[in-house]
């Protein structure tokens, strides 16, 4: 399978991964088939050549809201901080470390350890406030205001 099949998995998975993200409605079959979408996503992402460490971040990234979605803290925490690491360690866009950081808040918040997810929640405003595009910053700040918040 060729490169282009690859990215065009990726972003198609991607995409469909988001179909069922946005329905409050889903069966059990369905939240299955949206991790699994997920992971594909994830995985045909990393078999275009010469992929950017973003791309394999925001793979992570999704992989982390979907586990948060579907109540698996560990999991989403696990995707978010390797995607955190990866937005610390690379040369990658601005945003990229602010949706990091949102994912870790959202996961820490899924878990139930508010005091984490705010401390994840105060640097991703941080980071997000630096963001050059505006387009950019307000799409993390819109993930930033649908976090659970202590009850």
């Amino acid at each position: 399978m060729g490169d282009l099949d690859h990215r065009q998995l990726g972003v198609d998975l991607y995409n469909a991964t988001w179909d069922l993200l946005g329905r409050e409605d889903r069966s059990a079959e369905e939240d299955d088939a949206m991790l699994a979408r997920a992971y594909a996503s994830f995985h045909h992402w990393g078999q275009v050549a010469g992929v950017r460490p973003e791309n394999v971040g925001r793979g992570h990234w999704l992989c982390s809201r979907v586990h948060a979605v579907l109540g698996h803290a560990d999991a989403a925490a696990h995707h978010a901080a390797r995607y955190v690491a990866i937005a610390r360690a690379r040369d990658v866009a601005d945003w990229d470390l602010a949706a990091a950081l949102e994912a870790s808040a959202r996961a820490a918040a899924v878990g139930g350890d508010f005091d984490a997810a705010e401390r994840f929640e105060a640097e991703a405003r941080q980071v997000c406030a630096g963001v050059s595009d505006a387009e950019d910053r307000e799409v993390v700040e819109a993930d930033l205001a649908t976090l659970p918040r202590r009850p």
